[in-house]
Order: structure tokens, then C-alpha cells, then sequence
């Protein structure tokens, strides 16, 4: 009494013909049956009534399924070597083995010959263990995604008293891209809420782990070129989210993972302080996402850089006016934070 599985694409490929699950769908189906099959042969020789074998039937199956099996597949999930791509082949099996379960109660049903409509029939909610392993597993996609994330960005060597930028985005924000590209291509088996809440929170968190590297208060000092620098890869970050790694997205609902990053540089590469001070709290203001503080921690360390080296060098007769003016906005954003943390 097995379940035919049926994929329309499937038919057309051609053999050797590839299953989206593992074996071990049918495999782990085919050992709840026989459990099934020896938990009868068991309660027959108690010499108990039709419905007492199916109750006792369906009790132990549910047992089975979720004590035994529940604790092996989380144990497995939980694994610290369980990469990526494994955890997405659990998110498909599990799914395909509920599919199939569900055909575990007219088993039941029919080696015990109780009529469907018995009142006390108790339901497999054994099942649910299934759901519970997919959740466990998503959560896990979510957190070795992050992961892998923070390793990449831990390999970000900026020169942050560089002149100018390269030209060109760094290169281990390139491999941390092409890597999140691959690995998106592997979700595309995934149920499709999975695979855009994990390409919606790997870029929130790629966001979330620039913006720490360039607030970070062990860095003391910041050039313009390095701006310039860090904007390029903020660049592929954005081209990246438009570029729908994963299907399924209205509009541009992934690259705004980048707005404060984005509106941020351009404050700065603009170097539009009477803008953003003019239009401050105004919800049309084309620096919204800006926030006061993390405007004035970046500006206190820009403040000093052109004494070190050229970089503000078209400005070297301005030199004096400059760093005037930059005091005078640094008093003015740091009016702003005075006054967000006595509003809050």
C-alpha cells in the first residue's frame, strides 16, 4: 500500500531519473510500516478487539514516530558539520515523508479492518513531527547562513587611511557574493517562504555587519578614499539584492536590506550636511534612514584625516574652513542625538 510518487517533470526526464528526496524517504516509510506490521502481530496475541489493536496501533506509531524519530532527525539538524546544503535535502525529505505518512493511517486502517468512521480512531499526529524537524531545520538555515556571513566579513582587510578607493570592490566581499549566489541556486528546492526569509535576512544581516565594521569604535580614523572604498562594495551588495537571488520579491523589497548603508555614504560622499540638517525628521527627506548618531560617529572619524595624509588635498587652502565647518555640523548632530535620547 505504498504511495506512488508523482512529479509531472519528473516523467519527462529521461533515465537514470533523479528523486528530489533521498533514499532514505522510503526507506525510513518502509521501517514505520514494519513497525507497524510487528506492533500487530504483537497485539494479536493479546487476544484484544479490532479497535483496541488499531488504538493500540496508532498509539505506538505515534510514539515512534515522535520520540524516536523526532530526537534522531533534531540530533541530526543539530549537528555542528551539517552544512547548508544537507539541511535543505532534510527540509525535502521531511516534507516528502508527511506526504507519505499521511498514507500510514489507511494502513493501519485497513490491516485491522476498522470501518474509517469508528469514532474513537486515534488521528497520527505523529506527523506533526515532520513539521516540527522542517521548522528545527530552518531555523538552523537561518543561523549557519549568519555564519557563514561572519566569515566572510572577518576576512575584510580595508586600508582605512587610503586615498582613494581601488576602483573596484574588495575582494572578499566578491567571494562572500558569489558564494551567497551559489548557495541561493541550492535554495530553489526550497518551499519558497524558506528560501526569501533566508535571502531576506542574510543581506539584513550582511547590512547589519558593514554598518558595525564602519561604526566600529576600535576605528579611530576614516578617509574619504575608504568611504569611497566601502561604497563600491556597498554597490554589489545592492546589485546582488536586485538581481532576485531568490524568486519572489515585489520591487526592490530585498535592496532596501541596504537603505541606511546606502543613504549613509551618500551623506558623506555628497558631503550634503545643510540637506540633511534642513530636512532632518522631514519624512520626505532624502536621508531618512540616517541616523544622528551613527552620522556623527563616522564624521568624528573623518575629522582628523586630512592632517595625515592628501586626501582632502583640493581643499588644503579650505583646510581651516573645512574642519570649522565639520565642528559646526558635529555640534549640530550631536543637538540632534541630545535630543533623540531625551525624546526616547
Amino acid at each position: 500500500h505504498a504511495s506512488a510518487f508523482q512529479d509531472p517533470d519528473l516523467e519527462k526526464q529521461s533515465f537514470p531519473k533523479k528523486f528530489p528526496m533521498s533514499q532514505s524517504v522510503p526507506l525510513i516509510y518502509i521501517q514505520v510500516k514494519e513497525f507497524i506490521y510487528a506492533s500487530l502481530k504483537f497485539s494479536e496475541s493479546l487476544h484484544r478487539s479490532s479497535t483496541e489493536i488499531d488504538d493500540m496501533l496508532r498509539k505506538s506509531t505515534n510514539l515512534l514516530l515522535t520520540r524516536i524519530l523526532s530526537s534522531c532527525l533534531l540530533n541530526l539538524i543539530r549537528k555542528p558539520h551539517i552544512g547548508l546544503t544537507e539541511l535543505v535535502q532534510i527540509i525535502i525529505n521531511t516534507t516528502h515523508l508527511e506526504q507519505a505518512c499521511k498514507y500510514l493511517e489507511d494502513f493501519i486502517t485497513n490491516i485491522t479492518n476498522i470501518s474509517q468512521e469508528t469514532v474513537h480512531t486515534t488521528r497520527l499526529y505523529g506527523l506533526s513531527t515532520f513539521k516540527d524537524a522542517r521548522h528545527a531545520a530552518e531555523g538552523e538555515i537561518y543561523t549557519k547562513l549568519n555564519q557563514k556571513i561572519d566569515e566572510f566579513v572577518q576576512l575584510a582587510d580595508y586600508d582605512w587611511t587610503m586615498a582613494e578607493s581601488d576602483g573596484r570592490a574588495s575582494g572578499y566581499l566578491m567571494d562572500l557574493i558569489n558564494f551567497l549566489r551559489s548557495i541561493f541556486q541550492v535554495f530553489t528546492h526550497l518551499p519558497g517562504k524558506v528560501a526569501q526569509t533566508a535571502c531576506m535576512s542574510a543581506c539584513q544581516h550582511l547590512s547589519t555587519s558593514l554598518m558595525q565594521m564602519l561604526l566600529d569604535s576600535e576605528l579611530k580614523q576614516i578617509s574619504m578614499g575608504a568611504v569611497q572604498q566601502f561604497n563600491l562594495d556597498v554597490i554589489q551588495c545592492e546589485l546582488f539584492a536586485s538581481s532576485e537571488p531568490v524568486p519572489g520579491f515585489q520591487g526592490d523589497t530585498l535592496q532596501l536590506a541596504f537603505i541606511d548603508l546606502r543613504q549613509l555614504l551618500d551623506l558623506f560622499m555628497v558631503w550634503d550636511w545643510s540637506t540633511y540638517l534642513a530636512d532632518y525628521g522631514q519624512p520626505a527627506s532624502k536621508y531618512l534612514r540616517v541616523n544622528p548618531h551613527a552620522a556623527l560617529t563616522l564624521l568624528e572619524k573623518m575629522k582628523d584625516t586630512s592632517k595625515k595624509n592628501n586626501i582632502f588635498a583640493q581643499f588644503r587652502k579650505n583646510d581651516r574652513d573645512r574642519q570649522k565647518l565639520i565642528e559646526t555640523v558635529v555640534r549640530q548632530l550631536r543637538g540632534l542625538v541630545t535630543g533623540m535620547s531625551q525624546h526616547t
